[in-house]
């Protein structure tokens, strides 16, 4: 195997080597292409979107400035949002289901370094895939690290910090984070804590 394709499965590689650093430096440019748009320009925004990100579904929006390593190992569902300063560092797949919020500041981290300073010194990185399910709310501030799955319907707290892996239908908050409850029916008729909606569209 290649650096490349050992970064892809998750096991040591050196990041420099056999066209890593290149394949960076072309995203970054094209990253640097996307965060200098007009704000107005949304098609062609759209269009270097789609050109940086491995897979894009429908009605995809990423405020800039945005940033990742590689951007083709990232894949999104429709209606994907992400606030303002999102990091995505995709050296290990990074994969988002549909209608996904991110607040502001979201980093996903799905590259790390040895612990032991000798083994860290010698060069050697890793990436480990993070996967966030459907329906999911990240809150501001939240750093999700390698190797952690999301599940659906989910909301992270903001300033979470997440190690472990996230099961359906709850809250968790917390560093680290973890979860304080379900999410139930009775969760419907409210759009904060204890203020109840007061449209009557909401389900139609």
């Amino acid at each position: 195997m290649n650096q490349k394709e050992r970064m892809l499965a998750g096991l040591p590689y050196k990041p420099w080597l056999d066209g890593l650093s290149e394949e960076r430096m072309a995203n970054k440019k094209k990253i640097y292409e996307y965060n200098h748009c007009k704000p107005d320009e949304r098609a062609k925004l759209d269009k270097l979107i789609k050109d940086i990100l491995g897979k894009v579904g429908v009605g995809v929006h990423i405020e800039a400035p945005f940033y990742c390593d590689y951007g083709k190992n990232i894949e999104v569902g429709d209606y994907f949002f992400a606030n303002y300063n999102c990091i995505i560092l995709d050296v290990g797949k990074v994969i988002i289901g549909d209608n996904v919020l991110f607040g502001p500041n979201v980093s996903l981290y799905a590259a790390g370094h040895p612990i032991h300073p000798d083994s860290r010194n010698s060069g050697y990185e890793y990436g480990i895939g993070i996967t966030i399910g459907n329906n999911v709310w990240i809150g501001g501030n939240v750093v999700i690290n390698p190797g952690v799955h999301i599940g659906n319907n989910v909301v992270i707290g903001s300033g979470s910090v997440v190690t472990k892996d996230i099961p359906d239908n709850v809250i968790a908050v917390g560093n680290p984070c973890k979860v304080i409850r379900e999410i139930t029916e009775k969760d419907r008729k409210y759009y904060y804590r204890n203020y109840e909606f007061d449209v009557e569209d909401l389900l139609k």
